[in-house]
């Protein structure tokens, strides 16, 4: 007895047609030509209906003229910050501060060598101290021709030349003192101290460095007296006045700060087309030197008409993680639609999208959706 098998073999051409058919039926699929009668239109969805509650306050979505706001990034810095660098050249032996460590007034900041001063200053005290006793020996000369010459036992010419000689003595021995107080002077130059209270902001060097005059080894900054320093387009400048309230904000410390234009530069930057202004701030928890801020300004077009904007409160607006939404009324009914926001004025915030102007929405949105 023989088995045969029959085996039944595929036409190669089959299986690539097959797979090409099936990936065009998903396709056709996805873009609705296939499957599900009713298709969804693009565009914002309702979600269920929510009973508007009594005495809810509603608002009609109007367009409103608003400014051109703009934001100018600036940097907070102490309107009192120095560069502490010594007189000499000397090398730095200790810097006993930090960063951001606070100091009073005398305090020692850094000392550098100083065996090369205290050496000369010993050699001018020595220098005084002979020329003063060369000018007390000729003091004494001195006394004696005249003594003698009043009594006629000394020459004209011997007078002359003792009373010189003195003359001389007395003013080496000045010079000598005048060097020995400069030395001391220049030795106590080896110790900086802070002229102020202060902050110590940054350490530009290290002990065993070289200290250079001029060259600074730190600096030090007034912190409780700070204002933000930015530059704006010439357009905006013209409409600041010194004294004028601004608003600045901190994205540091999440807050608005009430600033008043305290300095406005007289000339404009040819390259940039900006002009540079300084706005005091507050003493504020938490602000410090070098922190970044932005300044509003309201700017307007020279020439045109203020632009017309969709404006609903920032009150009505929902926040889902980076999506926004506000509650639109229809009737008695409560519906959430999603939204696209752009510039903030104010306690006002622009709809740039999701939003028509003459439908109502929900004033707050503090109710739960």
């Amino acid at each position: 007895m023989t088995d045969q098998t029959t085996s039944f073999t595929l036409p190669k051409w089959l299986i690539p047609t097959a797979a090409i058919t099936g990936l065009l039926l998903v396709i056709l699929f996805a873009l609705g030509f296939l499957g599900g009668g009713d298709k969804i239109e693009p565009g914002t969805t309702e979600t269920a209906g929510q009973t508007l509650p009594d005495g809810a306050a509603t608002l009609t979505v109007t367009r409103q003229a608003a400014a051109n706001a703009l934001s100018w990034q600036g940097t907070v810095r102490s309107r009192l910050a120095v560069k502490i660098a010594p007189k000499l050249n000397a090398r730095i032996v200790e810097i006993p501060v930090h960063p951001g460590e606070r100091v009073k007034k005398g305090a020692v900041l850094a000392r550098l060598d100083d065996r090369d001063l205290r050496a000369a200053s010993n050699a001018a005290q020595a220098a005084q101290a002979a020329a003063g006793a060369g000018a007390a020996q000729a003091q004494a000369e001195e006394k004696r021709i005249i003594d003698l010459y009043g009594k006629q036992a000394a020459t004209r010419q011997n007078y002359d030349a003792v009373l010189a000689q003195a003359r001389a003595a007395r003013a080496m021995a000045n010079q000598a003192a005048s060097a020995a107080q400069q030395s001391q002077v220049m030795l106590g130059e080896n110790v900086l101290y802070a002229p102020f209270d202060g902050i110590i902001g940054e350490r530009l060097q290290e002990p065993g460095d070289m200290g250079l005059p001029n060259q600074p080894i730190m600096t030090l900054l007034k912190p409780d007296d700070l204002r933000l320093e930015a530059a704006i387009s010439s357009h905006c400048a013209e409409a600041i006045k010194l004294g004028m309230s601004v608003t600045v904000r901190i994205d540091t410390l999440h807050q608005s700060l009430a600033g008043k234009v305290d300095e406005i530069a007289p000339e404009t930057d040819p390259q940039t087309r900006s002009q540079a202004i300084k706005i005091s701030l507050p003493k504020t928890q938490g602000l410090q030197h070098g922190q970044f801020g932005w300044l509003a300004l309201a700017c307007e077009a020279q020439g045109t008409e203020q632009a017309q904007a969709l404006l609903v409160p920032a009150t009505a607006i929902l926040h889902y993680g980076q999506l926004e939404a506000v509650k639109v009324v229809d009737g008695k009914q409560l519906h959430i639609r999603h939204i696209r926001t752009g510039k903030s004025y104010g306690e006002q915030v622009e709809v740039l999208s999701g939003l028509h102007e003459g439908e109502t929405i929900l004033a707050n949105s503090g109710l739960q959706p």
